[in-house]
C-alpha cells in the first residue's frame, strides 16, 4: 500500500450526509501536529461559542457579530432578534412573490429587471450567488450590478437598461447611506429615472440601518420597501442577511436551501472533535501551511464554471478579516492571508505553470463538483464526455503540483446548488473565525479600510481646495508646485498634480493643462 494512498485514507474527511467532504491529506504536517495544536483549537472553540451567545466581537465599533443567527435565529441572544431575523426572511419571501406576480409593478409594466447596486459585501455575495445559481430561461428577473464609482462603469450598466428603467426593480444597499460609492451609484440611477420621466422610489428598494442617510432618503422618496441592514453583521458576512437574500429571492433562487446549506455546515463546525469539524481542520491546514504569518497566498481553483466568482468573495471574507497590523494584545504584527484565483481548467492554460514550475509561496484550494450538468453528455471521445475531461484537468493538475512539492487542500461537493453554495460560505466563515483565534487577531474590525475611506475624503477636500483656487484666478496658468506653495502644502505636490491631471482629462471640468517638458513645469488653467 502507498505512502499516498495510507495518508488520503487518514486526512481525507467524508460527510457523506451532506454531500460535502474535505481532503487535506496533500498539506505535509507531521504526524504530531494536530496534538500538539488541539488545545488552541479547543480555545478557539470556546471563543466561537461565545461569539455565537453574542459576545462583544469588534470592540473597536462595541457591538456583537451575529451572522451565525442568520442561519439559525433560535440563537440569538434574545427573543426580539429572533423574532425580527424571521420576520425579515418572510418579508423577503413576500415581496418577492408580489414582484413575480405583478402586484407591484413599475412604471414601464412587470418588473422583468434588477439593479443591484452596492460596494465590497453588498455586491460580492450577491454577485457569487448569481452567477452560481443563474438558471437561463427560469430566472424570474435578469439581474445586473453596479459595485463601484466608476462613471463609464455606470454608462456599460446603464446601456443595457436602455428602455427598460420601467420595468427595472432597483436595490440600494449601504448599511450607513453615506458610503460614496453606493450613494453615488443611486445619484447616477435616480437621474437617469428623473431624464426618463420616471419616479425613481415607485422603482426602488433600500436595505440599510435604521436611521441611516439612505432610510431617511428611502422614506422621503417614498421606496417600495425597506429592508434591515443590522450593525451586527459585517458586509463581508453578510449574504445571508436582506444584502443576499432579497437579490436571489427576486432572481427566484430558493433562500431557504441557502440558509439550509449554512446552518448544516454551521452544525458540523460547532464540533469540538476536530477531526469531524471541517472548518477547524481548514484552519489548522492554513495555519501550518502559513506558519501562522501568512507565508504563503492561497490560491482558489474551483473546478466549475458557476464558482468562478468564488476567489474574488473569499478574497474580501479572507484577507479583510485577517488582514491587521496588530494582535489582540497591541502588538504589531502584521497578519494576513493573501488569496486569489481563477477556475478549472482555465488555470490550466493561465498560471499553473509557475505554480508548478516558479516560486512556492502558495497553496492550493480545489474545488471539485462531481455532477457534471442536469442531464446526459454526449461523448466527445469514446467512452469520455467534456465532464470528464474536466474531471481529469483537476486530478492532473492536482497530482503534478504535488509530484513538486507543492501543497493542496480539496474541497468536494455533489452539485453547485442553493444548499451547497450556502456550505461553502459558512464553511469559509468558521474557518475564517478559527484562524483568527489561532494567530491571536481579530477577525471582526477593519480599522485599514476605514483609514483608507478617510484618506479618500481628505484627498476630494484637497481638490476642492485646488479647484477653488484655479477658479478665483481664471484663465490664468499654475504649476501644480506653485498651487502647493499658495495653498501651504508644499509636501502635497505629487497629490495635487495627480488631480490636476485627472481634471484636465475632463472637459467638462474646465481645466486646461498646457503639457511641458520636463513634466513638472506644466500648467493648469481654469476656463470660465
Amino acid at each position: 500500500m502507498n505512502n499516498s494512498w495510507q495518508r488520503f485514507r487518514q486526512h481525507y474527511y467524508p460527510f457523506d450526509g451532506e454531500g460535502f467532504a474535505l481532503d487535506i491529506s496533500r498539506v505535509p504536517f507531521p504526524d504530531d501536529f494536530f496534538p500538539e495544536i488541539e488545545s488552541r483549537l479547543q480555545s478557539a472553540y470556546v471563543a466561537m461559542d461565545g461569539l455565537e451567545k453574542g459576545a462583544i466581537a469588534n470592540p473597536d465599533e462595541n457591538r456583537r457579530v451575529g451572522h451565525y443567527w442568520l442561519r439559525a435565529p433560535g440563537l440569538a441572544p434574545d427573543r426580539a432578534l429572533t423574532t425580527e431575523i424571521e420576520q425579515t426572511v418572510g418579508a423577503i419571501e413576500e415581496f418577492a412573490k408580489k414582484i413575480h406576480g405583478g402586484v407591484v409593478q413599475g412604471g414601464g409594466g412587470k418588473f422583468e429587471h434588477l439593479l443591484c447596486i452596492g460596494i465590497g459585501g453588498s455586491a460580492l455575495g450577491p454577485q457569487l450567488a448569481a452567477h452560481a445559481l443563474s438558471r437561463p430561461g427560469a430566472d424570474r428577473m435578469c439581474v445586473h450590478f453596479i459595485d463601484n464609482t466608476d462613471p463609464d462603469g455606470f454608462d456599460h450598466v446603464f446601456a443595457r437598461l436602455e428602455k427598460k428603467l420601467g420595468r427595472t426593480l432597483v436595490v440600494v444597499t449601504s448599511k450607513s447611506g453615506g458610503t460614496p460609492e453606493p450613494r453615488n451609484a443611486m445619484i447616477e440611477t435616480e437621474a437617469r429615472y428623473r431624464a426618463a420621466g420616471l419616479n425613481f422610489g415607485a422603482h426602488a428598494v433600500a436595505i440599510t440601518g435604521a436611521g441611516s442617510q439612505l432610510d431617511k432618503h428611502a422614506v422621503a422618496e417614498n421606496f417600495l420597501a425597506r429592508f434591515p441592514m443590522w450593525d451586527w453583521v459585517g458586509g463581508r458576512t453578510s449574504e445571508f442577511a436582506a444584502v443576499g437574500l432579497l437579490p436571489a429571492a427576486l432572481q427566484g433562487f430558493p433562500i431557504r436551501e441557502l440558509l439550509g446549506g449554512a446552518a448544516a455546515m454551521d452544525c458540523l463546525t460547532r464540533s469540538r472533535e476536530t477531526g469531524r469539524n471541517p472548518a477547524a481542520l481548514l484552519a489548522a491546514s492554513w495555519y501550518f501551511l502559513t506558519r501562522g504569518r501568512g507565508e504563503k497566498d492561497m490560491v482558489v481553483i474551483p473546478y466549475k464554471d458557476r464558482l468562478l466568482l468564488l476567489a474574488r468573495y473569499l478574497q474580501q471574507l479572507i484577507m479583510e478579516s485577517l488582514g491587521k497590523e496588530r494582535d489582540l494584545a497591541g502588538n504589531i504584527v502584521h497578519q494576513g492571508l493573501s488569496v486569489y484565483g481563477n477556475k478549472g481548467s482555465t488555470d490550466q492554460h493561465a498560471y499553473v505553470q509557475q505554480l508548478r514550475d516558479g516560486v512556492a509561496n502558495f497553496f492550493v484550494t480545489f474545488v471539485e463538483v462531481l455532477r457534471d450538468r442536469d442531464g446526459a453528455s454526449p461523448e466527445v471521445e469514446h467512452g469520455i464526455t467534456s465532464g470528464d475531461y474536466l474531471e481529469g484537468f483537476f486530478l492532473g493538475t492536482r497530482e503534478a503540483l504535488g509530484e513538486s512539492g507543492r501543497a493542496s487542500i480539496t474541497l468536494t461537493i455533489e452539485e453547485v446548488s442553493a444548499r451547497t453554495l450556502g456550505m461553502l460560505i459558512a464553511l469559509f466563515e468558521r474557518a475564517v473565525g478559527f484562524y483568527a483565534s489561532l494567530v491571536g487577531i481579530n477577525a471582526y474590525h477593519q480599522p485599514g479600510v476605514e483609514a483608507g475611506k478617510k484618506a479618500a475624503t481628505d484627498t476630494l477636500s484637497l481638490q476642492r481646495r485646488v479647484v477653488a483656487l484655479l477658479a478665483a484666478h481664471p484663465g490664468t496658468p499654475w504649476t501644480a508646485e506653485e498651487i502647493a506653495a499658495k495653498l501651504n502644502l508644499e509636501s502635497r505636490c505629487e497629490l495635487i498634480f495627480k488631480l490636476l491631471q485627472h481634471l484636465a482629462a475632463n472637459p467638462v471640468r474646465r481645466i486646461n493643462k498646457q503639457t511641458k517638458t520636463p513634466f513638472q513645469l506644466s500648467t493648469f488653467t481654469h476656463v470660465p
